[in-house]
């Protein structure tokens, strides 16, 4: 799929840390309970690390107890791409930026109780994150 932003292997490399290389490009998962914005709670929004594009808004995110960030959807369906993933060898589906194919966590239809029943769980690394209101 062509994104609107690309970029080289070499120029994500001089871009991101090292940490953030392995979770946004190679799809590496942070520690559970480790990620900053785990307990952010401030009005805001939460954009792509890689590029700022608009992911989540922080009225959609929620406590599900799984150590990652959560949220029950994305700002507009095609902020994010979702695509099946077979690599720990169980069905799991993939989110990553749509607008520059960045890997952010994974979707499931888990997330009892909220509006849409999913739960994006996200790795705190892939994202930004903009308080407003404030």
């Amino acid at each position: 799929m062509a994104y609107d932003v690309e970029k080289n292997d070499d120029q994500w490399r001089a871009e991101l840390s090292a940490e953030e290389y392995a979770v946004l490009r190679e799809a590496a998962t942070e520690r559970a309970w480790s990620g900053e914005l785990l307990d952010e709670d401030r009005s805001g929004v939460y954009t792509c690390k890689a590029c700022n594009n608009e992911l989540f808004t922080a009225g959609t995110k929620f406590d599900s107890g799984c150590g990652w960030p959560s949220f029950y959807e994305s700002v507009r369906p095609e902020a994010v791409e979702l695509r099946p993933d077979l690599s720990l060898g169980i069905e799991r589906t993939e989110v990553l930026c749509a607008k520059c194919g960045s890997h952010l966590g994974h979707v499931f239809p888990d997330g009892f109780g909220t509006p849409t029943g999913d739960r994006y769980c996200m790795n705190s690394i892939s994202l930004n994150f903009e308080a407003t209101g404030e």
